[in-house]
Formats: structure tokens, C-alpha cells, sequence
């Protein structure tokens, strides 16, 4: 995992101080509320904004419908990745694939 992250936005609580999404070159960190399931995190729709322009995370996403998405990807444990964030005791953060969009032409 790449060392040196980007971060690219937040929001979700009363002053938007979390849930974060990193850019980390070749993956996203997202960064969200724990869910008592390791690996997964739970982020508001509203993160999916900030992802760098033609690209998407590239994990399933599960709509809890209450505004927010179940996340799953490889958990954050390296202490020098950990230090670039702000985590809050009820959250963690997981690596997620950062995926390529293709344009396949317009509908019909």
C-alpha cells in the first residue's frame, strides 16, 4: 500500500468532519463508521463524490437505505497510513480498488 495519501473529501456528520476518502495512486482509502464486521465500513452516498474524475471503487457497494453504503475492502493497519487520518474511536478504514470508467456510447 502506498504510503502517501490524498485526501480528496468528507462529510457525513454535523460539521463534516468524517467519513474521508483518500486517494492512495493505485487504490482509495475509505474511511467510515465501523460496522462489527472487520473489513467493512459504512459511508455516506455523498463520499462517492470525491473520487478523482472517471474513476469509481471498484468493491461492492450495499445500499442500507438510510443514505449511506456498506463498504468492504482490505483493512488499513499500517500505523504510517493510520497517522494521515483523523479516526474517530467508532471508525476504521479499508482499502478499495480505484477502478478505470469506460464510456460505451450513449443509450438509444
Amino acid at each position: 500500500m502506498s504510503k502517501k495519501l490524498r485526501f480528496l473529501g468528507r462529510g457525513g456528520t454535523p460539521g463534516d468532519t468524517c467519513p474521508s476518502l483518500y486517494d492512495a495512486e493505485d487504490h482509495y482509502v475509505t474511511q467510515g463508521w465501523r460496522t462489527g464486521t472487520p473489513g467493512t465500513v459504512e459511508i455516506p452516498h455523498l463520499l462517492l463524490g470525491f473520487a478523482d474524475h472517471d474513476t469509481f471503487i471498484g468493491s461492492p457497494l450495499t445500499d442500507t437505505g438510510r443514505g449511506t453504503f456498506l463498504v468492504s475492502g482490505d483493512p488499513v493497519t499500517d500505523p504510517e497510513v493510520l497517522a494521515q487520518m483523523e479516526i474517530e474511536p467508532n471508525e476504521a478504514a479499508v482499502k478499495v480498488p480505484k477502478m478505470e470508467r469506460t464510456f460505451y456510447g450513449a443509450a438509444s
